[in-house]
This record gives C-alpha cells, sequence and structure tokens, in this order.
C-alpha cells in the first residue's frame, strides 16, 4: 500500500473564528448561541450536555464558586471523574477569569499533595466517591455533589463581571511525573486559541469525536477553544472497555473522529459486523500512545476505509507534529509526521546546533501552543528554553529527508549495550511488526561486563502462541543491527500506563528489579 484514501472535511468553515474572541468566557457564550441544542457531551451512560446547557450549567456554577471567594487568577483543583460535570466546572471557572488545573482520579497521596502544594489552589471540587485521597488541611474543598446541585439550579446571584483578555491563564496542565513530581504547565487564551488553529483534519464542523483520554491531560484541558469553535461533541469511550462496546458507541452515538491505542483498533477490527457499512460517518482514526504497525494501517483502511493519523505532543505542547491522510503506512508507523500550523521543530546536539537529516538529537519546539512556562517556577520555566525560544524537550528524535519527525525515545530511556547506544523505539517499532507481537516495550537492564542489555515486554497477538525469544531475535537482527536485538522476553497480558496514558517504562523497570531479585527472567 502506497497511501491512505483522501479525508473530506464536514462541509462548510468553522462555525465560529478564533480571531473575534477576546476570552473563553466570550467564545462560551457565543458557542452557546450558534452551536445551541447540539450535543457537546455525550457520558457513558448516555447522558447529553448540550452547548447552550453547559453555558447555562457553568453560569450556575461559576455564581458558588464566586461566592465561595473564587476570582480572576485563583486556581480551582479538579479531583473528579472525566465528564459533564467536570466540564461544567472548567467553563465556570473560565467564566470568573479563574485557573483550571485538574488532578487525574489515578492519582495516590504523594502526587495530590505534591500538585496541590505546587498549584496552590483557592479551591477544590472533590468527588469524595470517586476514591480520590483527601486534600491536604487547610485548603478549601467544595463537594461535586453540591456543584452539581448549583448547576442544575438557577443561579442566586449573578456572575460578576471580570475584565478578560487572551493572555490571562486558563488552565494549569500537570505534567505525567514519570521522572519525578509532576510540573504545572501554564496556557493562556491565546495559546488555546492556537490549538484550535493548528487542529488540521481532526476537526471540522459538528464532529464527533470519540474520546478516551483523562480530563486532566492535556488532549482535554487544551483542546477547549477547539471544542467550542467548531461545535465538537466530545463523546465518552466504554468504560471498562470492549470492543463490542467501542463498535456500539462509534455507531450508535455516529462518531466521526475516533481514538484508540493500537490494541484497541486491531481488536476492534475482529468485531463481528464491524465495516465501512456498519460505520458510515467515521471518516478518521487517531492512534495515541503507541505507533501503529502498517498490517494495522492497510487493514483499518481495508474494512472501514478510514484512514488512521499519528499525532505528536507533549504537556508543556500539546500541539507539535503530525501525520496526513494519504502519507504511506511506513510513515505513520515510524514518524510523527511534520509540524503542524504555526509550529517549528528543529533537532539539536547538546549545545542547541542544528543537527543534518538522519542524526539523532534533541527534538526543540517552537510557536504558539507552547506553554507559557511552569506554574511558580521561574528559574525551571527559564532552563526549559534555549536561547532562541525553543522549548527543550527530553525526546531523542530525527528528521527524515522528507521532513517528517522519527522519535526514537526519551533521553532516559536509552541505553549502552557494549558500547553501543540503543534507542527502545526502534526496537520496539521492528518488534511489533512482527505477526505474533500485538504491543512491545524495551527497557534497558544492568549487566556484568557488556554494562546493560535489553529486555523485550511482549504482548502476545494470539497468547497460546506467544513468540519465543529466539524468534523475536532473528526477527530483530534482520531488520536492524544485530546488538539491538532484546536479549531477554517477558510476556505480559498488558503494558502498563501512567495515569496519562502513557507507557510506564519506570514500572517496567521495577518488575524487572523484581525479577531479577526473584531469578524469573528468562535467560538470553
Amino acid at each position: 500500500m502506497t497511501g491512505q484514501p483522501a479525508v473530506q472535511r464536514d462541509a462548510g468553515a468553522a462555525p465560529l473564528r478564533t480571531a473575534d474572541f477576546a476570552s473563553t468566557a466570550d467564545l462560551l457564550a457565543a458557542a452557546a448561541e450558534v452551536h445551541g441544542h447540539r450535543d457537546a457531551y455525550v457520558d457513558q451512560d448516555g447522558t447529553r450536555l448540550s452547548f447552550a446547557s453547559w453555558r447555562d450549567r457553568a453560569t450556575s456554577v461559576a455564581a458558588l464558586l464566586s461566592r465561595r471567594g473564587v476570582g480572576k487568577g485563583d486556581v480551582v483543583a479538579l479531583m473528579m471523574p472525566s465528564g459533564i460535570d467536570y466540564a461544567v466546572c472548567y467553563a465556570a471557572v473560565a467564566l470568573l477569569g479563574g485557573i483550571t488545573t485538574g488532578l487525574n482520579t489515578r492519582y495516590g497521596i504523594h502526587e495530590v499533595t505534591g500538585v496541590l502544594a505546587k498549584a496552590g489552589p483557592r479551591l477544590v471540587v472533590r468527588d469524595a466517591e470517586a476514591g480520590v485521597p483527601e486534600a491536604p488541611p487547610g485548603i478549601e474543598v467544595i463537594t461535586r455533589s453540591e456543584v452539581v446541585r448549583a448547576s442544575l439550579a438557577a443561579p442566586v446571584a449573578p456572575v460578576p463581571p471580570v475584565e478578560l483578555d487572551r493572555s490571562d491563564p486558563v488552565t494549569i496542565i500537570f505534567t505525567s511525573g514519570t521522572t519525578g513530581l509532576p510540573k504545572g504547565a501554564v496556557f493562556d487564551g491565546d495559546n488555546l486559541a492556537a490549538f484550535a488553529d493548528a487542529a488540521g483534519v481532526l476537526s471540522a464542523p459538528y464532529a464527533r469525536r470519540l474520546t478516551s483520554t483523562p480530563f486532566p491531560h492535556a488532549g482535554y484541558m487544551a483542546k477547549l477553544w477547539d471544542q467550542l469553535i467548531w461545535g465538537m461533541a466530545m463523546v465518552a469511550s466504554p468504560t471498562p472497555w470492549s470492543a463490542r462496546r467501542m463498535f456500539e458507541t462509534l455507531r450508535d452515538e455516529q462518531v466521526t473522529v475516533g481514538g484508540g491505542v493500537p490494541t484497541q483498533w486491531a481488536k476492534l477490527l475482529e468485531e463481528p459486523g464491524v465495516s465501512r457499512a456498519s460505520l458510515p460517518h467515521l471518516r478518521i482514526g487517531i492512534v495515541a500512545t503507541a505507533p501503529a504497525s502498517p498490517q494495522l494501517i492497510e487493514q483499518t483502511t481495508e474494512r472501514l476505509g478510514v484512514p488512521l493519523v499519528v499525532r505528536y505532543a507533549m504537556t508543556e505542547s500539546p500541539t507539535i507534529c503530525g501525520t496526513d491522510p494519504g502519507d504511506p503506512a511506513d510513515v505513520l508507523f515510524r514518524t510523527v509526521g511534520r509540524p503542524q500550523a504555526g509550529m517549528s521543530v528543529k533537532v539539536t546536539d547538546a549545545d542547541g546546533q542544528a543537527l543534518p537529516v538522519g542524526e539523532v538529537g534533541t527534538v526543540r519546539v517552537k510557536g504558539p501552543c507552547v506553554m507559557r512556562g511552569y506554574w511558580r517556577e521561574p528559574e525551571l520555566s527559564r532552563t526549559a528554553f534555549d536561547a532562541d525560544g525553543y522549548l527543550v524537550s527530553g525526546d531523542l528524535g530525527l528528521l527524515t529527508p522528507a521532513g517528517d519527525l522519527q522519535l526514537v525515545g526519551r533521553r532516559g530511556d536509552l541505553y549502552i549495550r557494549g558500547g553501543f547506544n540503543i534507542h527502545p523505539v526502534e526496537v520496539e517499532q521492528v518488534l511489533t511488526e512482527h505477526p505474533a507481537v500485538r504491543g512491545a516495550a524495551v527497557v534497558g537492564h544492568a549487566a556484568p561486563v557488556i554494562g546493560e542489555i535489553g529486555v523485550a515486554f511482549v504482548v502476545a497477538a494470539d497468547p497460546k502462541h506467544p513468540p519465543t525469544l529466539d524468534e523475536l531475535r532473528a526477527w530483530t537482527r534482520g531488520r536492524i543491527a544485530d546488538y539491538k536485538a532484546p536479549d531477554r522476553l517477558v510476556l505480559v497480558e498488558e503494558l502498563p500506563l501512567t495515569a496519562m496514558s502513557k507507557l510506564d517504562r519506570v514500572q517496567l523497570r521495577s518488575l524487572l528489579a523484581d525479577d531479577a531479585h526473584e531469578g524469573q527472567l528468562n535467560p538470553t
């Protein structure tokens, strides 16, 4: 296969324009009038929220928060599940000129304490029934149930007027914290407008997007204007997830933009009844958290008649690069595409000098989608950028002759085997192409003499017939340098993910250490 089918946007331009609005509050009001009773949200239980009701309920909650002392510049932390109530609170805080931050409900007490200490919230909205930890003493807490009651009632007092412009912060998005305590990336109205302007083929008038992204994640918090401008409906992915329930949601909710990890797409294709005829509204699919194999891309195109696209982002810049419909399958599998509108990417050496095409170095990013800095951490904010204003990421990558960015891993993920640098992502991509492999992750592990070895954690396509280490080593050696072949194999049912749905290499290393102590690792 040499390409993907072309994607047609839904007819018409964006119903609203980012240039016409000075604040999120202004845009929310306009969206309520223009999009009216169209769906803004569909929860897992089928509960719906229109754009007009979103505005009305947010106004009622804003009146409540105002009475509790929340005003312009105050931080409100949301400790509650993703869904309609979360969205109402986010909009309510924006109406007051406040700043919203969200805490993933999978956070433990250590992470909650660390994030709230850094955020310094004026108020916390907490859902005790969600099992989230208590907020530390000294922080005012309001319950989700109280907020819900207020949202369903007319405000007892008007929302006080507030002067806002697009330079005012709207949200603080905390990093996943895989290298320490989370850091809070700050985004203002100009950022949120830039995300909408750079959305590309993923956004269209009145699109219906299936989303499994936790709402505290940048994939939701940063895209508020994108949703309001286009009038998009956010349809919750089923939990617990199953291929049957995903199919039913895509079909029944007439989803136009579907999102999922490669394993979910693969399982969906195995589901009886899945076809282009059964999903006529679906026009594009998004691959998240891991690369999709060329086989999966081809199968999706043949079975569903829609292309898959890949997006590259980070908390500090929720829009960076992406592939396009029509890109060859190998481009989707090997790369994360080209910079999106307004964004610039370069690959440099340690001194910041641009490297030639094909050479691995540090990925640096610049553009209107990059954060303003880290909340209340001026020194950390200063060192995050180079002298030319580029955000210095922790990612390693290279640029292809066609201008696509190929990621090879994080600086901390690289391991050195017998003096050779090995980037796990490159090995993972090769392993994932093996027909007996559904998913793979590689981490380095200390070893005598040779320094480090590569350990492959593999999810078998068929658990009854898993691949062997010898098979995977031979497969890898036939495609990349022989020293990159994994030295050990650990079969797992699923690869662990962080609270932000990224591959959790820290947990893999922990499992590796535990197994090594118990002598359970498979021999070379």
